[in-house]
């Protein structure tokens, strides 16, 4: 009922990730080289966010929702425990994951990242056009 993604595709995601982050980070690097590869490093890594963080959206999102959806924060209450600190770790873990607004961030960077994506394609292809 509630399994995560198989590992391929987990690995997938964190993979586009880290290839995301080096290819804008490698730019710095390109400038000094060659215009041409440092399009080509900024358009993987904005494909990348795209994915990467669409992805990280869906996934703190999809928790969040189990946490509303089961009321889990009242479940862990309710819950008797041998140990204090396992009550009081799943209790933290579990409200914030409710009230966390990193869904917000992935989004925001998700959506910025189409709209950069966009733009960039408009004006290379506007310049490619003359």
């Amino acid at each position: 009922m509630f399994k995560p993604n198989p590992k391929l595709i987990r690995l997938l995601f964190f993979w586009t990730g880290i290839i995301a982050t080096i290819a804008y980070r490698v730019i710095i690097v390109l400038n000094f080289f060659s215009p041409l590869w440092v399009k080509i490093s900024w358009y993987i890594g904005t494909i990348g966010f795209i994915i990467y963080f669409w992805h990280r959206y869906n996934i703190d999102k999809k928790r969040s929702q189990l946490v509303a959806d089961y009321d889990l924060i009242k479940a862990v209450n309710r819950t008797n425990y041998t140990n204090e600190k396992q009550k009081q770790a799943l209790h933290y873990i579990i409200k914030t994951t409710l009230t966390s607004k990193s869904k917000w961030n992935s989004f925001f960077i998700f959506m910025l990242s189409i709209f950069a994506l966009i733009v960039g394609l408009i004006l290379d292809f506007g310049n490619f056009m003359r």
